[in-house]
């Protein structure tokens, strides 16, 4: 990527300094500054993202000349009138003196790969990036100038925490920026935050993790408490990882961690995927030519084994295959991220979505880290997640699924397995967007259902929906799994079954011998049915697809969904 140089206010030792040399703080390197600031600051030696200033970040990610600062008019400077050893406002002074800037935020309108944005970067050479009202007032400000303008809204966070000289009222400003952030949301505006080294205390458990996206920077430091504090509170050993970007990845935290140098192209993508006006491209003349074949003579069993090849394309090789772009979004944002669900915001056929799918792998490596599909209660809390977003932003959502069915161990139990798939099928049954789902293997029990609640249910030509694996079924009923196949029958399992019950909406064709033998044909088929079907269910208004969605769950079963008399005497 060719860009500007850029400069750090990060302090480095006077001599090297001078003579055009910096130290890295992580592994002691001398580095010659030139070569480093071609480097976007990030050490050739050991990776280490030094710190930049919010100037060097808005060169970094804004179109070049493009970013126009905002004013704001001056506030109380001191508050509390408040002295140390040093009193308050000559502080202030130095930290403007040492950082060129007014306060620990800059606010202003840029744009990012053509996009008008709104961003606020903060500097933590001011005051360590400390919250106080000011910045209170400043990050606020670009929401409220976000909000009234309909543009997203880009942070960028470096601070050590809330600012003690302005005591209570900068404790108040967690609130001021939190309310700020909901009113984007409830407005459906894009807001992605940044998070760099450090970023701590009330910023971070207000704005900072309150984005739609959250996005860290490798090797960054995040956390409410910082690990000096915890370690004499608690008196532990900490992992080594400890905070780390990559830590909270790990735990479900953040989206998605980048270097330095692709942190520019990510919000590229995400402002492009959620730009206002995106339209539904016409299918090709050839998609719109593909029909449901005749699965009626299909054996369960046969159908059952083609579901379970491990050749069979999963969801991420659709996704790389019948989208357009897909970025990828992780974790439950409460304990961790479940390998066996992805999903994230994708583009297909010039509209944008959200898709939420089951992952298995086809390698046993790859098998084992997806848990073979099974996701735990976090996998299906991050659904929720991205059924939230969907709704937000007002994008439809596309299912893919592909599962044994939810995991059944004992640790999932523990953390909720039961209220986190009950609060999915309950959350996208009244979801105010559509929702098109698609069984592309197995599906298997209420582990899939949860990903079935939907407006439009297609299926593959050789994938089935089962209460029970047919080997579960055979053990309790036939006593013996040995009759796995007869128990396939008897449920008479497969998509002939699905779409003659009214279940599945339509049934989509594979190639032949099944979806394993071509997959690139396999996604260009599944591309053309998501595409019909999103462009006929996308033009329900909101009350008619609630509606509709309801009067379809109500029938399957062959209930009519008339509310009974009760009966007198």
């Amino acid at each position: 990527m060719t860009r500007s140089p850029v400069t750090t206010a990060a302090a480095v030792p006077a001599g090297p300094e001078q003579a055009g040399w910096v130290c890295c703080p992580d592994c002691g390197w001398l580095l010659y500054r030139k070569r480093l600031d071609r480097n976007l600051h990030v050490c050739p030696e050991c990776d280490h993202h030094l710190r930049l200033s919010a100037r060097a970040r808005i060169v970094l990610l804004a179109d070049p000349g493009s970013f126009s600062e905002v004013a704001f008019q001056p506030g109380a400077p001191d508050p509390l009138t408040f002295t140390d050893l040093r009193e308050y406002p000559e502080r202030l002074a130095e930290a403007e003196r040492r950082s060129g800037e007014t306060e620990a935020v800059v606010v202003g309108i840029a744009r990012i790969g053509g996009a008008e944005t709104v961003v606020a970067v903060m500097d933590f050479a001011f005051l360590g990036g400390s919250m106080g009202v000011e910045v209170g007032r400043r990050v606020s400000g670009a929401a409220e100038l976000a909000l009234e303008r309909g543009l997203p809204l880009v942070t960028v966070c470096a601070s050590g925490g809330a600012r003690m000289q302005e005591g209570v009222f900068s404790l108040f400003q967690m609130a001021r920026v939190s309310q700020a952030f909901g009113r984007l949301r409830e407005a459906g505006l894009l807001s992605v935050c940044v998070l760099t080294d450090p970023t701590y205390g009330g910023v971070s458990a207000s704005f900072a993790t309150l984005a739609s996206v959250l996005v860290g920077e490798r090797g960054a430091h995040v956390g409410f408490a910082g690990p000096r504090v915890v370690q004499e509170t608690i008196r532990a050993e900490l992992p080594a990882d400890f905070q780390t970007a990559e830590f909270l990845l790990a735990h479900g935290l953040v989206d998605r961690v980048e270097t330095r140098a692709d942190l520019r192209p990510l919000l590229i993508r995400l402002l492009a995927l959620h730009g206002a006006g995106a339209t539904l491209e016409a299918a090709t003349a050839r998609d719109a030519g593909d029909t449901a074949p005749d699965a009626g003579d299909a054996d369960p069993w046969d159908v059952v084994q083609k579901a379970r090849d491990v050749d069979r394309p999963t969801t991420l090789d659709y996704l790389h295959t019948a989208f357009d772009d897909f970025v990828e979004l992780h974790g439950d944002r409460a304990f961790a991220d479940d390998a066996a669900v992805v999903g994230g915001v994708a583009s297909i056929g010039g509209r944008t979505v959200v898709v939420i799918g089951q992952e298995k792998g086809h390698t046993v490596r790859e098998r084992v880290a997806r848990n073979f599909g099974m996701p735990h209660p976090e996998g299906y809390r991050k659904a929720m997640r991205l059924l939230d977003h969907a709704e937000i932003f007002g994008l439809p959502v596309v299912t893919l699924v592909d599962t044994p069915g939810a995991h059944p161990g004992p640790e999932a139990e523990q953390r909720g397995q039961s209220h986190a798939i009950a609060e999915t099928i309950m959350r996208s049954s009244r979801l105010r967007v559509p929702v098109v789902a698609v069984v592309t293997g197995e599906g298997g029990s209420g582990g899939a259902l949860a990903l079935c609640t939907s407006d439009r249910l297609l299926v593959l030509e050789n994938a089935y929906l089962s209460v029970i694996s047919p080997e579960g079924c055979a053990a309790i009923l036939w006593r013996t799994a040995v009759a796995a196949p007869t128990a396939a029958r008897a449920m008479r399992l497969g998509a002939a079954h699905l779409r003659e019950s009214g279940i599945a909406t339509s049934v989509v064709p594979e190639p032949p011998g099944g979806a394993h033998t071509d997959p690139g044909e396999a996604a260009r088929l599944l591309r053309a049915a998501l595409i019909r079907e999103l462009e006929d269910v996308c033009r329900l208004d909101v009350a008619t697809l609630l509606d509709t969605r309801s009067r379809r769950l109500d029938r399957i079963g062959g209930d009519s969904g008339r509310v009974l008399q009760p009966v007198e005497g």
